[in-house]
């Protein structure tokens, strides 16, 4: 993940990396090395490309969308601003971003690149959520994306009035989508509801948390890995004696992201025979959102139920 707060999170890479990306604007103009948009859409950027699948959705023909972070194979806590980045956020009409800390780089690129012409629909914002919280992965929970791509389809009618009644029958669609997951989610929660299961970051906690799940990692140990710090001993004793004992029904990991503390908890899950699933930050590529966190559930399921692992989504 990208880094909330330099004391808190990992090693802000992004920092340095805005400065270059803008001063790569300012020497090579705003125009160049940025693919032309389709004549007739909206330029819209979106910081991770869950969000950049949700615009596109509800968008469709009338709009053009880039996600920033948008490989699923890459450490997002990695992840550099390009000069072609700061470009794109230039000259789009509509940024969508996550919020909470999690990509405060966008709000740096948005800041030096200003246009009275951009709308900006930040998750966090939109939820009505403290500007800083302890887990940012607001995509995972199953109520953001159809209040996320309510805040999209208005921004997109008053861009482009014309075709509002365009926007709002896809957004329906959206909606209707996200109602069946929900009823998925029901029939697991029914299911499964109680379950322990042990993790290594708090990427997938609110998804565990709408489908019943008791997560027996403490929070510590998550926050720890997730903002690059060692977790303290008896921390690290405490999670893995959940695996060891097998008391907990599955281990999920941060597929994008590992240590050597989750490298060694994933090799005692292995040994204890307790399946791993693989949860990404951002989205795989060929999925939509909804088929995404579908997947996980299935993999989830598929764990409890047979105690197969899955390692990565296909």
């Amino acid at each position: 993940m990208v880094p909330v707060r330099a004391s808190l999170r990992r090693r802000p890479v992004w920092a340095r990396a805005v400065g270059l990306a803008l001063a790569g604007v300012a020497l090579a103009g705003c125009a160049a090395s940025v693919p032309p948009v389709a004549p007739g859409t909206i330029p819209v950027v979106a910081a991770e490309s869950q969000y950049a699948d949700v615009a596109a959705q509800v968008g469709g023909r009338y709009v053009s969308v880039v996600a920033v972070m948008n490989n699923p194979n890459a450490d997002p806590h990695g992840f550099e601003v390009s000069p072609s980045v700061a470009r794109e956020v230039a000259r789009a009409r509509l940024v969508v971003q996550n919020g909470a800390g999690y990509d405060d780089f966008m709000r740096v690129v948005e800041a030096a690149t200003p246009s009275p012409r951009r709308r900006v629909v930040v998750a966090q914002r939109v939820l009505g959520l403290a500007t800083s919280i302890p887990n940012p992965h607001l995509w995972y929970d199953p109520s953001t994306m159809p209040a996320v791509a309510g805040a999209i389809e208005a921004d997109l009618a008053r861009l482009d009035p014309a075709h509002r009644a365009y926007f709002a029958a896809r957004l329906a669609r959206f909606r209707a989508s996200m109602a069946a997951l929900r009823v998925r989610i029901g029939a697991f929660r029914a299911r499964y509801a109680g379950r322990a299961v042990a993790t290594t970051e708090p990427v997938g906690d609110y998804l565990l948390s709408a489908l019943g799940l008791v997560n027996a990692t403490p929070f510590r140990f998550q926050a720890d890995v997730m903002n690059g710090v060692d977790p303290a001993p008896q921390d690290v004793g405490a999670v893995e004696s959940l695996v060891t004992g097998r008391r907990v029904a599955a281990l999920l990991e941060n597929a994008q992201v590992s240590s050597p503390v989750t490298t060694t908890l994933a090799g005692l899950a292995e040994s204890a025979r307790v399946p791993i699933v693989a949860l990404y930050e951002t989205m795989p590529t060929g999925f939509t959102y909804q088929r995404w966190m579908a997947a996980e559930i299935d993999a989830i399921e598929r764990a409890l139920a047979t105690g197969r692992s899955t390692r990565r989504l296909s």
